[in-house]
């Protein structure tokens, strides 16, 4: 369906992140029957991409000659990493290469890749041999013996990181941590969830629409896919030789995003979002988005918990008793911060999903905290006037500037931090 003639690049699927079921027979141009499908997604490795595609074509020559195929799949590299891809076909008749130009992310290229991919076995690689191939040969082994997702990981017997900074170390654990608090029923399945290297059966993901964000897919494969038994293998995570590395702070921030979406997704949360969307049908009728302002508000009120909290540690006579007008702007822009993330992940998911470049991503925030900064003064006001001429208890006053401001919070950020106008 997405193949077409010998040396040309196929042609990128559109529409929801779905993995077809595997059709009947499907071989290859000399009749072998496809085992694995290899997904490489690459983003400005053309000093890479020669040697992986001839070490990968290597390896499975030897275990599964035949049986095989690598698809790469480039977000349309600057250094044209996809036409050197595609110089490569004549010679290795395996591989097939996917350039991408209106879509980027690692974890959507995987999956666009998976989609047009024929083998009863998906898996992924990095592009730039810090995946140890041999790897492979093992991980293949695991989903044979019965396993329906095989995954690389650096935290088991043989495993480790060859060169990493202490930082960098600390990070890695430490959104392990997070994980496992926010989504202990998916990360707590492996010790090495950050990991991009593994393979999953086709049909333990088939027929299910993925929405990863950033780098992380294994979490959506865990998290969405019908995964029961899962198999590790060690590897060492190597630095790589040639090119830049792509690791910034941002991946963090995705992961995080990401964990919170997952989280949303299941459970008692799930159950408040069913309930909203039928909330949603009524507000088309009247004409006033309910469910969306329901969501709102129950970010909201998770934002008065982190407001009141850090009120309480900055201003209370018993703690840093810093003035309150101080205290309070301090406690409202970490609050901003916590709303931003959850009604991002949440209560505008509709709109953020269809604008996931960071460059969009920082315009809504930027937008959220002018306009919750606008609320905070309003905010402000309006405690100050209450506590002091009206209710001279800090807290009972602080509650009614939040209501206030939160009006106001809704229906400007409604008309201009997430417009669904924008999505083009």
């Amino acid at each position: 369906m997405f193949h077409n003639q010998a040396n040309s690049l196929l042609r990128v699927p559109t529409g929801s992140l779905q993995i077809p079921e595997l059709p009947p027979k499907i071989t290859d141009t000399h009749g072998e029957a496809i085992l694995l499908s290899l997904v490489i997604p690459t983003y400005k490795e053309r000093e890479n991409i020669t040697n992986i595609v001839n070490v990968l074509s290597q390896l499975l020559n030897e275990s599964i000659p035949g049986q095989y195929e690598l698809i790469v799949v480039d977000d349309d590299s600057p250094d044209r990493t996809w036409e050197l891809a595609q110089s490569l076909t004549e010679q290795y008749p395996q591989l097939q290469v996917m350039r991408r130009q209106n879509e980027r992310g690692l974890s959507s290229a995987v999956i666009r890749g998976w989609q047009v991919a024929r083998g009863s076995i998906l898996g992924v690689i990095d592009g730039d041999l810090q995946h140890p191939p041999e790897v492979l040969t093992q991980l293949l082994a695991q989903i044979q013996q019965g396993a329906d997702l095989a995954v690389g990981s650096r935290h088991v017997e043989g495993g480790g990181v060859s060169s990493w900074s202490i930082v960098r170390r600390f990070l890695s654990r430490g959104a392990q941590v997070l994980g496992l608090i926010i989504l202990p029923g998916v990360l707590g399945r492996v010790s090495d969830p950050m990991s991009g290297y593994f393979m999953v059966r086709r049909h333990a993901i088939a027929n299910t629409t993925l929405n990863p964000v950033g780098y992380k897919i294994l979490l959506e494969v865990i998290g969405r896919g019908k995964v029961r038994e899962i198999a590790e293998v060690g590897y060492v995570f190597c630095e790589r030789q040639e090119g830049e590395s792509k690791v910034t702070w941002k991946q963090y921030v995705d992961y995080l995003h990401h964990l919170l979406r997952l989280r949303l997704s299941t459970g008692r949360l799930q159950r408040v979002s069913q309930a909203t969307e039928q909330l949603e049908q009524l507000s088309q009728n009247i004409g006033f988005p309910i469910g969306r302002f329901l969501r709102f508000g129950l970010v909201g009120l998770s934002g008065v918990f982190v407001d009141m909290a850090i009120l309480y540690l900055l201003s209370d006579p018993t703690t840093l008793a810093l003035p309150l007008t101080r205290s309070k702007i301090i406690a409202g822009e970490i609050a901003i911060f916590n709303n931003f993330l959850w009604n991002d992940a949440w209560t505008f998911a509709d709109v953020s999903m269809k604008q996931q470049e960071w460059r969009q991503r920082l315009k809504r925030f930027l937008k959220f905290n002018l306009i919750c900064l606008a609320g905070l003064v309003l905010n402000v006001l309006v405690l100050n006037l209450v506590f002091n001429f009206l209710i001279p208890n800090r807290y009972i006053a602080n509650l009614i500037a939040i209501a206030v401001a939160t009006i106001w919070n809704f229906w400007v950020n409604l008309k201009l931090s997430w417009r669904v106008t924008d999505v083009k």
